[in-house]
């Protein structure tokens, strides 16, 4: 009998799915005076209900993570949590998000 409990709380435990945790991340090489490559990787994000060119999203760029910043694809431009804001750059977390999910033509 211990052994069927066993065997049963074992065929549960691995039925479970838990869910996954995965960022999104790309390379890109940037030039400026000399070669460099960043890391650029989008912890979570959340897309605005009322405008869907806006996202609230998390970025770590080479393994530090940044604090929610509003992306507006539509503008080109960051609003930093102080209320800043900021165009795109190039190589930005905002170019990323925006082509990553193609909304940058809306």
């Amino acid at each position: 009998m211990k052994y069927i409990i066993f065997v049963l709380l074992l065929i549960l435990a691995f039925s479970v799915v838990h869910p996954a945790f995965a960022s999104v991340c790309r390379n890109y090489d940037v030039y400026d005076g000399l070669h460099l490559r960043h890391q650029i990787c989008i912890l979570s994000i959340n897309r605005s209900a009322k405008n869907d060119w806006q996202y609230r999203a998390a970025v770590s760029v080479d393994g530090v993570k940044r604090p929610i910043e509003v992306y507006n694809c539509r503008e080109r431009v960051k609003v930093e949590e102080s209320g800043t804001v900021l165009p795109f750059e190039q190589k930005d977390p905002g170019e990323m998000i925006c082509s990553f999910f193609n909304s940058s033509g809306r």
